[in-house]
């Protein structure tokens, strides 16, 4: 019966620690925690100019000086866009993380959710990689490609 204990003890302290987080990617997750506004949008590593829609949601514009919430005790959140004449104003909800790719830098990843936390996008969601996090400013960033070409989308936020 004693072994039995232990055996399902050490089972459920292995599956614990399966599911831990880094202490890099906890600590990243508790600056994250918070409301920031997402300041300017900007598009680096080509030339001209770009209008482009957004996490399949809105026109960039839309987004420049969007409020994002992060609650970092259940991993959800959301981003609230102001109502204009090109955007459909309104709350998103989000549930998001921290991930440490192996050979890459770390990376903001999120998902659609709805108010009750159902998935909205069957699993599929969006990585952008952390290139600047302190406690004031953060800057994510995404590579697309447009017409064959790599074009890097960046986001500068400011912690509220």
């Amino acid at each position: 019966m004693k072994t039995t204990k232990y055996m399902l003890l050490l089972m459920a302290f292995g599956f614990l620690a399966s599911c831990s987080v880094s202490k890099s990617a906890r600590t990243q997750r508790n600056i994250i925690s918070g409301t920031w506004i997402l300041n300017n949008i900007d598009y680096q590593n080509n030339s001209g100019a770009f209008s482009s829609v957004l996490f399949g949601d809105a026109k960039d514009i839309c987004f420049e000086g969007s409020q994002w919430y992060f609650r970092d005790n259940n991993s959800t959140g959301n981003y609230t866009i102001e109502q204009g004449s090109l955007c459909q104003g309104g709350d998103r909800f989000i549930r998001w993380s921290v991930v440490e790719p192996a050979n890459s830098v770390s990376q903001l990843q999120f998902k659609f959710i709805d108010e009750k936390r159902n998935d909205l996008s069957g699993g599929y969601g969006y990585r952008l990689n952390i290139t600047n996090l302190t406690e004031t400013q953060m800057t994510l960033t995404s590579n697309v490609s447009v017409d064959g070409e790599t074009v890097t989308v960046v986001y500068e936020f400011s912690k509220q």
